[in-house]
């Protein structure tokens, strides 16, 4: 290769042909002196089949179209001609007898044929990565946009075939120049990056050099983040690297080491991968030691692999509850103490085993706390929801746990609200619970999440109410609050989407007992709903039908009605009314016919 490719070879004003015509002819020379040479056969024998095969890729390469106006290729002949030269020397010592010593023979005839491997093997990825399609030309004398857009195009496609060929030195500093022009371009780099160039970085992981291992997975970071490389990324082999780096990597390295493996992990396949390749032990190590960022990132990959419940108890051995709870109470960034909270929602979902270890440890306590922030986060919600069925609510209520319902049902996301009233569901298994959490002050909360446009959020928040008010001074708060009944009998809409009208029903049948509610109910429509209700076959809506009914005319309502009724059914009216009272009571027989044809017929 050329100058600054690590072969040592010096650039002259040579052109590529005259490179090409220079190796061409040190081939036969090379093979003459190499099958003269009597010491050291086996080596001898294997240089002397890999010279055989430099004329056929120097072919190769000649017969390409581009084959004078491509930089690396002229670099190529370079290098193939220096290892040719090299065999000839090596060869004259062997046949004069005046080396060092064999161990240092047998050492550098070692060395020749690491070369000569190299140089056939970038003389055949020349061809195959499609760089010498390129007719690059230098930007400086290019004139059109357009031009010049093809110029840094086949530019780009040089350098990342410089990942591919060449000695490891070379490989640096393509690494080195990619990462500058992604500071400028990441797109750009990005559309013409193909999976030889993925596979040649993933390799470059594991150089010795620390430097360009924190180059390289610099770049392979921003890869992971585009979104477009992750199952190249995967296939080519760079988790067990990554996670290498994580266990004893620079600072930087680490740290985008880590976010690599964040973003790769949010796949069920990879994040059980990271799990089979050890990677959950390092990733727990940074969530105790790391700096903010890895920290953070850590935790969310550990997140995502809780996501798949096979690996969980994995995970749970490897010591990673105490960890998600101590960041939950000592995270540097709130990013970390979101991610612990989301994990141990995943962790607890439906293994009780974990959900006990997770009590055991004070995992309820820190979630408390932490939802006494200003903005309550739902997964800390949900995950207090999978662990109150393991704890007495005696337990709870020393904990603060209704006062902290409460705080998320005035102040969370709608989500968080959600994961609330769900877990109120979860806890009110006796009327004394149920009277704590009346009291409490949820009540007139869920009434007002009876509005959420979320259909979601009107279902849980109406199931709540018809648990609560299964006790006489829950009821009796609801009863007392405006907004519950009109609320309710919007959620006796049939319509199929409407997956909280059985709870309605419910809630409204508990309401019934009284006067006043019942007028609200009618004034609000509450009869034509029942009646297509009770024509689906709702559980509850026939009775709060007849209940509905039952006794709740005013005056006003008895005239409307018998208004209605003589309008009818005025003949039967007509032939048995003979006195203002006889009437009246023929009315009120024809009101109650009336009403059980309308309502049920």
């Amino acid at each position: 290769m050329g100058e600054g490719t690590g072969n040592g070879v010096l650039a002259d004003g040579k052109s590529a042909e005259e490179w090409l015509w220079h190796a061409q002819e040190l081939v036969p020379m090379a093979l003459d002196k190499a099958r003269k040479v009597k010491g050291f056969p086996g080596r001898w024998k294997i240089i002397i089949f890999k010279l055989e095969q430099v004329p056929s890729r120097l072919s190769d390469l000649s017969s390409h179209p581009f084959f004078s106006k491509n930089a690396l290729c002229k670099e190529q002949l370079q290098a193939v001609s220096k290892t040719l030269k090299e065999a000839i020397e090596l060869a004259d010592l062997c046949l004069k007898e005046k080396y060092e010593g064999k161990l240092k023979m047998q050492s550098d005839l070692d060395a020749l044929s690491g070369k000569l491997d190299l140089n056939l093997r970038d003389c055949e990825l020349l061809i195959k990565t499609g760089v010498l399609g390129e007719a690059t030309l230098p930007v400086s004398l290019v004139g059109s946009s357009s031009e010049s857009e093809t110029a840094t195009h086949g530019h780009l496609k040089e350098l990342l075939a410089r990942l591919q060929i060449g000695h490891l030195e070379a490989k640096h500093k393509a690494v080195d120049s990619l990462v500058e022009i992604m500071k400028e371009d990441e797109k750009g780099v990005l559309s013409v990056m193909g999976r030889s160039n993925i596979a040649a970085l993933v390799e470059l992981l594991t150089a010795t050099s620390h430097r360009i291992r924190e180059k390289t997975v610099t770049v392979i970071c921003s890869l992971a983040e585009s979104g477009n490389c992750e199952s190249w990324l995967v296939s080519e082999g760079v988790l067990p690297p990554l996670i290498r780096l994580v266990e004893s990597g620079s600072t930087v390295g680490k740290e985008k080491a880590i976010i690599s493996l964040q973003r790769l992990s949010m796949t069920t396949e990879t994040a059980r991968a990271i799990v089979g390749h050890g990677g959950v032990r390092p990733l727990i190590e940074i969530c105790r030691t790391g700096g903010s960022v890895s920290q953070a990132a850590a935790a969310s990959t550990l997140k995502n692999i809780s996501a798949v419940p096979e690996v969980r108890q994995v995970l749970a051995e490897e010591g990673i509850i105490k960890v998600m709870i101590n960041l939950l109470d000592c995270g540097i960034l709130l990013g970390s103490k979101e991610y612990a909270a989301e994990c141990l929602q995943n962790l607890t979902a439906s293994n009780e085993n974990l959900r006990r270890s997770v009590v055991s440890e004070g995992g309820i306590r820190s979630l408390l706390v932490y939802l006494d922030g200003p903005l309550p986060q739902e997964s800390a919600v949900r995950a207090l929801r999978n662990l109150v069925g393991s704890v007495s609510m005696e337990v709870l209520v020393s904990l603060g746990f209704l006062p902290r319902l409460v705080h998320v049902l005035k102040s969370g996301s709608l989500g968080a609200q959600q994961a609330a009233a769900s877990t109120i569901c979860q806890v009110c298994r006796t009327n004394e619970t149920k009277k704590l959490v009346g009291e409490a002050g949820c009540i007139p909360l869920l009434i007002r999440m009876l509005e959420a446009k979320s259909n979601n959020a009107r279902e849980v928040a109406a199931q709540a109410l018809s648990s609560l008010v299964t006790v006489s001074q829950n009821c009796r708060e609801v009863k007392k609050d405006d907004k519950s009944v009109p609320n309710l009998v919007q959620l006796l809409d049939p319509s199929p989407q409407n997956t909280a009208k059985k709870y309605a029903v419910s809630c409204l049948a508990s309401l019934s007992s009284s006067k006043k509610c019942k007028k609200l109910m009618i004034s609000y429509g509450a009869i034509g709903y029942l009646k297509k209700l009770f024509e689906m076959e709702t559980p509850g809506a026939k009775k709060l039908l007849e209940r509905t009914f039952d006794g709740m005319v005013s005056i006003r309502h008895w005239h409307m009605l018998a208004y209605v009724v003589f309008r009818q059914d005025s003949p039967t009216l007509a032939s048995n009314s003979s006195t203002g009272i006889e009437a009246e009571r023929n009315v009120v027989g024809a009101m109650g016919e009336f009403t059980r044809k309308s309502v049920f017929l």
